[in-house]
């Protein structure tokens, strides 16, 4: 456990070393959520997450998943459709339930934005044959690893790790690929559920390539626009914890309450408890569950300090609320009207989320023919 600890502690000097490097917010669209589950509850989940979106929350809660395969998915659009935001994940849990293996894919972009560099000709005059539309996209691929540690009366521990791939790209003018590790933990002691989600823990690089013609160039340097340089871009360290308990009146009704705290290590941010280097967020989920099939959801989060019309300095927080119909773990269909975008003020989406279970039949084997 020593080297353990010195090994993080020696990965997060580094990373704070290198901030001179960094850039707030960077990669920020693996920070917006997966599932309509959690995004409803203000993604509080890291304790109790315990079905396919843990590859994203924390990657410990998968060996807690009960069917033979389970697979998930979200389409969200935000900003009145201009950008649309995908998830798809899957996985395996191994014969024995205490190891599980998967993948998550995720996909931020906003098509057919107009491309105005040749919008006018040589002579002044304007051409609006000349424009081009062009997209932008940010990719995540993660590999998820979870296994259990203990299983023993107290108490069980589990732990998970998701190497990821990241990939930018802005139509022919830019493009990017990193790489980081996520790492996660999960403790159960009866009712109660306790969770830490290490993001980015090792620092995530993304390396930056541009590439404009002479003649975009020209156009960038008379319309008074800086030339981009090729750079190196680091996501630091982003810290979960997690605590969650689940009350059960008889056979009936779960109600589960979730609190979560985030630590951003990039930089003073708009939070409960702002500082240079960390800040410190507070997200709280609660869920209701009747006989695991119907749903209720809530939670608040993105609290923040603004002045309103009249210079008054006041505190403001983003609810969400959702609902869900499953059955018998094979099938669930989620819902949330939340602002995805984590904007105070901007606009709500609805949001839908699928989740699919898969139990295999096993074979019984005939005594009668069996080998000795």
């Amino acid at each position: 456990m020593k080297k353990y600890f010195v090994t993080v502690i020696c990965l997060l000097s580094i990373s704070v070393i290198q901030a001179q490097v960094t850039r707030k917010y960077s990669n920020d669209f693996m920070s917006i959520g997966v599932g309509a589950r959690g995004l409803a509850m203000s993604n509080a989940q890291v304790a109790g997450v315990s079905d396919i979106t843990a590859g994203y929350y924390n990657p410990a809660g998968l060996v807690h998943i009960n069917n033979n395969i389970q697979l998930g998915a979200m389409h969200a659009e935000l900003f009145a459709g201009i950008s649309k935001y995908d998830f798809v994940s899957f996985a395996v849990p191994f014969a024995d339930k205490t190891k599980t293996v998967g993948f998550t894919f995720l996909r931020y972009g906003v098509d057919n934005i107009p491309n105005t560099l040749n919008l006018y000709n040589a002579d002044g005059s304007i051409d609006y044959n000349n424009i081009r539309s062009f997209s932008v996209g940010s990719y995540g691929l993660y590999i998820h690893y979870a296994q259990k540690i203990t299983a023993v009366k107290k108490g069980e521990l589990s732990v998970g790790v998701s190497p990821k791939i990241v990939y930018n790209k802005m139509s022919t003018f830019a493009n990017s690929v990193g790489f980081g590790i996520d790492v996660g933990i999960q403790y159960r002691i009866k009712n109660w559920r306790i969770g830490f989600m290490g993001r980015d823990l090792t620092s995530t690089f993304n390396a930056w390539k541009f590439k404009f013609t002479d003649e975009e160039k020209a156009v960038l340097t008379k319309t008074g626009n800086e030339i981009p340089l090729n750079t190196l871009e680091i996501t630091l360290p982003r810290l979960w914890f997690g605590l969650a308990y689940e009350y059960k009146l008889k056979k009936i009704m779960k109600i589960t309450p979730e609190l979560n705290f985030d630590l951003t290590t990039d930089g003073k941010r708009n939070v409960i408890l702002p500082g240079k280097p960390i800040s410190l967020d507070m997200n709280f989920g609660l869920e209701l569950s009747f006989v695991d099939i119907v749903y209720l959801r809530t939670g608040f989060g993105n609290v923040q300090k603004s002045t309103d019309d009249r210079g008054k300095k006041i505190t403001t927080f983003q609810p969400n609320i959702g609902a869900g119909l499953g059955y018998k773990g094979y099938v669930r269909l989620d819902y949330a009207y939340t602002n995805i975008g984590e904007s105070t003020g901007g606009l709500y989406s609805h949001v839908i989320s699928l989740q699919l279970g898969i139990n295999k039949k096993i074979k019984k084997t005939n005594p009668e023919n069996t080998i000795k």
